[in-house]
């Protein structure tokens, strides 16, 4: 497996908003858009291929095909896929991207538009959105934004946000917002970091070793990277590796002790520890849990 390791500046720039209210793009993986990164912009972001790790704010979690998040401005996100070496994903996301000022401006005149406070005023800390039914209409209302322009484009962007706004099956991600994060010069190393982080996670990782990689003393990395990340080093990579064997409880019937190792852990009863701190039980009774929940959406 491998992760992209792109360099670009971690601020996005969108200068394509060509006079219109949103932006719509698409693309697949690896790509240079693929990157820590912040912008202005709300994000509204589906994954309709592949599957990996994502990071939002201080948030570590997992993403596949059909999962659906919005970030607030300026909150740094990226999603890695977890794909073979070669291999390229054609068409991965499906992007909507909009500002503030077109709400400040449009609520003046149209009152309703006041309703989307509240999802915009989630969207700070990151919002992964879970109903089934919810996603699915959401994936088209993209696409016809995707295949429309002017007034049928707002008005399939506009369903869209009301569709969002009222569902309550959604999870608050990061524990901090953009205002709480580090500063956006940092961005682009912090980038550096975790893709580094992200390629190694599954070994022995000391802190040394990344901080020499960024060329950094190991006292400065430790500051720096919590600032920028909203988590101390080894609070990160376990969190990676507690999201790794989630991912491995769910999808797999291996033993526990064997998902303990493939996450990077090198100690089970640390990785029970760890396991129970961050997920507030054991891994058999995270696995219990999964496939109930999984029955029931079949059952449904």
């Amino acid at each position: 497996m491998k992760a992209s390791r792109i360099t670009d500046p971690s601020y996005e720039l969108m200068d394509d908003h060509n006079g219109k209210s949103l932006i719509y793009r698409e693309h697949g993986f690896p790509c240079p858009l693929v990157r820590w990164h912040n912008h202005k912009e709300y994000e509204l972001h589906l994954i309709v291929a592949s599957s990996g790790k994502v990071f939002i704010g201080d948030y570590i979690g997992n993403f596949g095909p059909d999962t659906l998040f919005l970030t607030g401005p300026h909150l740094p996100h990226n999603w890695i896929s977890q794909v073979d070496e070669g291999e390229v994903v054609p068409k991965r996301d499906m992007l909507v991207n909009f500002t503030d000022e077109l709400f400040d401006a449009a609520t003046t005149v149209f009152s309703e538009l006041k309703g989307l406070a509240p999802l915009f005023e989630r969207a700070r800390y990151g919002i992964q959105f879970h109903d089934p039914q919810t996603i699915r209409q959401a994936k088209v209302l993209m696409q016809l934004i995707a295949d429309s322009d002017g007034i049928p484009r707002l008005g399939h962007f506009l369903t869209l946000l009301g569709l969002l706004a009222a569902t309550d099956d959604y999870q608050l991600l990061s524990g901090s917002t953009s205002a709480q994060l580090g500063d956006d010069n940092h961005v682009d190393r912090t980038n550096l970091a975790v893709n580094y982080i992200f390629t190694h996670y599954m070994r022995e990782l000391p802190l040394e070793e990344v901080a020499e990689h960024l060329a950094m003393k190991p006292t400065y990395f430790s500051r720096f990277f919590k600032q920028a990340t909203g988590r101390g080093f080894v609070e990160f990579v376990n969190s990676l590796r507690i999201s790794k064997s989630c991912e491995l409880l769910a999808d797999s019937d291996k033993p526990v002790t064997d998902v303990c190792f493939e996450s990077g852990f090198n100690n089970l009863s640390n990785f029970n520890r760890r396991f129970q701190q961050l997920k507030g039980m054991t891994p058999s009774r995270y696995r219990r849990l999964v496939v109930q929940r999984l029955t029931e959406q079949n059952l449904a």
